[in-house]
């Protein structure tokens, strides 16, 4: 037990002093969480909505938690394997585990989610979960709300993941996005950015994710056919120093849900 109790002080340490390579303000950027509910079929897409709907997302609303998005994969009518992604941000890193507490002791929460938590073995609820953490980039400290006009139904909320060979492309990428100005120029065409995070704890790492909204599929078409028209992205994509710095990209196009804050 000692030697656990140990370990963890050292880890906790040199996590603490690897984060604080990233910017000398911690407490200015959020953490981010984006959980990942894997179904096989409609039945489990059902009881993972109502178990959201009905248990997790009233429980994180009474402990002050905000801005929680939760969405469905597009691609969910025909996809093997169905998915809903939770966002949820977080003032501090600890703030995760905290909620993680609350969660074990809600009696209103365990009481609201039984049948989903309570499942029998052989009627299990979904296929697998997954937890992404990530970390605020520099130039976006904390999550936004999307200033969308479109039918919420018809919204778009693409997630993407920048995977890099090395660390060192993986920084200068995220480099890329902060002082290289690619935050910049998402703003300036509209793209209303949700997030930008470095992935701190992930199966994917090194890797970046972010997320942009769009009020409809052909807005998100245009707005990409302005970017990758304008010349400031020409520029900045033909750079020597940003050559070679993402090995693999993940595109993620999800809707929101009808009780999503986001």
């Amino acid at each position: 037990m000692k030697k656990h109790i140990l370990f963890f002080i050292i880890f906790s340490g040199s996590f603490i002093q690897a984060l604080s390579n990233y910017s000398p303000n911690l407490a200015a950027r959020q953490y981010f969480e984006i959980k990942v509910y894997h179904a096989g079929n409609d039945e489990q897409v059902s009881q993972i909505k109502n178990y959201l709907r009905q248990a997790l997302i009233p429980a994180l609303h009474r402990y002050g938690l905000k801005s929680i998005g939760v969405f469905e994969a597009i691609a969910n009518d025909t996809a093997a394997d169905k998915k809903i992604y939770v966002f949820i941000p977080y003032s501090t890193f600890p703030d995760i585990a905290k909620v993680s507490n609350k969660l074990n002791a809600d009696k209103t929460y365990q009481q609201a989610g039984i049948n989903f938590l309570n499942a029998a073995h052989d009627k299990a609820p979904m296929k697998r979960a997954e937890s992404i953490i990530l970390y605020a980039f520099e130039l976006m400290p904390r999550s936004g709300m999307p200033s969308l006009k479109g039918n919420i139904p018809d919204r778009v909320y693409e997630l993407r993941s920048y995977e890099s060979a090395t660390e060192n492309l993986y920084k200068n990428k995220v480099q890329m996005f902060n002082g290289g100005g690619e935050i910049a120029l998402f703003n300036r065409l509209g793209f209303n950015a949700v997030f930008y995070g470095s992935v701190i704890v992930g199966s994917k790492m090194p890797n970046l994710m972010y997320m942009t909204s769009f009020d409809n599929m052909q807005s998100r078409t245009d707005h990409w056919k302005t970017f990758v028209d304008d010349p400031e992205w020409k520029k900045l994509s033909s750079m020597p120093e940003y050559k070679n710095n993402v090995s693999h990209i993940d595109i993620y196009l999800l809707r929101p849900l009808e009780f999503s804050d986001i």
